[in-house]
């Protein structure tokens, strides 16, 4: 017998809802909402499967046979305390191989959610590698050998290092096999609204996080057939079990903005219970994990997020990294500042250096020093040139400005004009690393969120300077912004410096 419910809502059973048809409209029989047919599975299995694994425990045994032979011959090399063969060393190392995968194993070194970050990733390593060590001292002292003492300590300083080198060259290969299609999972994103819509389109943009998504799945009446595009509304949560049956390996997001708490409860009890991972959004996205811990509030799991530390002890070693850095980088670089400056001078008329007006923290202003690139009245010719503006919001951004001389656009792309702003750094004014120094004009367009920007000194190179310069928007400009001022730490600032000379190479060889 038909019920009132089999009338409402028409569906397939092999997994698929085609139809969505509720009572009370005008035409009954018309849909309202129509369920797309979820797309088919390649006949590959393109999901993460056991040989990644496979692949990192041969390759992590291949790094710990490399520090141990490097190892003895450090002790060979130094001469060793005892009359003992140094490579002995080598041999109970390689005998403990199996010791040393289980520690890496139970470090969660093989878990990718558990190193999604390189300083989570080595200090593990360092963690693994010390109780391997220790291993090898403890077989060692079995079978009656006495390794160096310089050797065990080489050996925990080579596996450190070995480890770690190799497990970015295999980050970077994983990188580009998730980049062309392979190693991915299947992703359903549960909630099409505008957080579901956005998790979607950046996992569909960031290919190397090795997400294929299906589409989504909505209880709400307004969802869009095609929440983003390419990507259909495949169903109703309850819909989820029978969709992912036609997929392998395939998961769940959940953006927990966009589904009811007492159903992301009961789905993610039958999803997992059939094995399914599920993951479920933050709306903290610009907060560092590093900062978030989750424990318990009575009976509700509650996210604490550590509180903003911008002074005390590490203010004091951030400013005495930078006087360090800033000062030994002033003395090596003077020779190709000198060389800038004569052909500065040959190229065009006017000063060498170019003094401008920026805003510093706490909305100081100060002059940021640069070598000059542009013609002297550059700044006068501006509002002639505001409609060709590249950059949105109140950046101002032109590929071929006309401003720009020859000798310019060479130092500009190397980015050697900036380096007078060393000389900021040390007088204070700046920091290595920070948000780029605003213009005055640019900071009355702000709104009061980017104001807190100026919290903290402006730096030379930041998160917005190594993520694509011009080529970012405004957004994200903001974004990478707020984000370093919130979660700085040295750690951080290292990370940036880092990749500010490969980035600065690649623009370089880009023109």
């Amino acid at each position: 017998m038909m019920t009132m419910d089999d009338v409402g809502s028409r569906r397939r059973v092999d997994g698929a809802v085609l139809t969505d048809t509720r009572p009370g409209t005008d035409d009954p029989g018309e849909p309202q909402v129509r369920f797309a047919e979820p797309p088919e599975a390649p006949a590959r299995r393109s999901g993460p499967s056991s040989r990644p694994k496979l692949f990192l425990y041969a390759a992590d045994a291949a790094a710990v046979l490399i520090a141990a032979a490097l190892a003895a011959m450090f002790a060979a090399r130094s001469g060793a305390e005892t009359g003992e063969n140094p490579w002995q060393l080598f041999w109970v190392t390689a005998a403990t191989v199996p010791v040393w995968l289980a520690m890496f194993s139970n470090q969660r070194l093989y878990n990718t959610r558990f190193i999604a970050r390189r300083i989570d990733e080595i200090r593990r390593i360092v963690n693994a590698a010390f109780v391997g060590v220790l291993a090898v001292s403890a077989v060692a002292g079995f079978v009656r050998i006495l390794p160096p003492r310089s050797g065990l300590v080489m050996l925990f300083v080579f596996a450190c290092i070995s480890v770690s080198v190799e497990r970015e060259a295999a980050r970077r290969l994983f990188t580009r096999l998730r980049t062309n299609g392979r190693m991915t999972r299947y992703v359903v994103v549960a909630g099409a609204n505008p957080e579901g819509q956005e998790i979607a389109a950046m996992l569909q943009s960031t290919k190397w996080l090795g997400y294929t998504v299906v589409g989504f799945v909505d209880d709400s009446e307004t969802a869009a057939r095609e929440p983003v595009p390419g990507l259909a509304l495949l169903g109703r949560v309850s819909d989820l079990p029978a969709i992912l049956s036609r997929y392998p390996s395939a998961s769940v997001i959940v953006a927990s903005t966009g589904v009811d708490s007492s159903v992301t409860n009961r789905m993610a009890r039958d999803l997992l219970d059939r094995g399914i991972h599920v993951e479920l959004s933050s709306t903290l996205r610009d907060i560092s994990s590093q900062r978030l811990t989750v424990r318990p509030l009575g009976r509700f799991p509650v996210v604490y997020v550590e509180p903003v530390t911008r002074d005390g002890w590490r203010a004091g070693a951030k400013r005495a990294f930078d006087i360090a850095i800033a000062a030994v980088a002033l003395v090596l670089t003077s020779p190709l500042v000198l060389v800038a400056a004569i052909a500065i001078k040959l190229d065009s008329k006017g000063p060498v250096l170019f003094r401008q007006v920026r805003v510093g923290r706490n909305s100081e202003p100060f002059g940021v020093l640069k070598l000059r690139t542009m013609v002297t009245n550059a700044e006068a010719l501006l509002p002639d040139l505001i409609d060709l503006n590249e950059a949105d919001g109140p950046l101002f951004k032109m590929a071929n400005d006309p401003r720009i001389t020859r000798i310019g656009r060479i130092l500009r792309a190397t980015s050697i004009d900036e380096l007078p702003q060393l000389w900021n750094v040390l007088r204070g004014e700046m920091s290595l690393v920070g948000p780029r120094p605003a213009l005055p004009h640019e900071t009355e367009e702000w709104d009061a969120l980017l104001v807190q920007r100026l919290r903290v000194k402006p730096g030379i190179t930041g998160m917005w300077q190594v993520s694509g310069r011009s080529d970012t928007s405004f957004e994200d400009y903001t974004r990478l912004d707020l984000y370093y001022v919130d979660n700085w730490t040295l750690t951080t600032d290292l990370a940036i410096l880092a990749k500010t000379v490969p980035v600065v190479l690649m623009r370089q060889g880009a023109r």
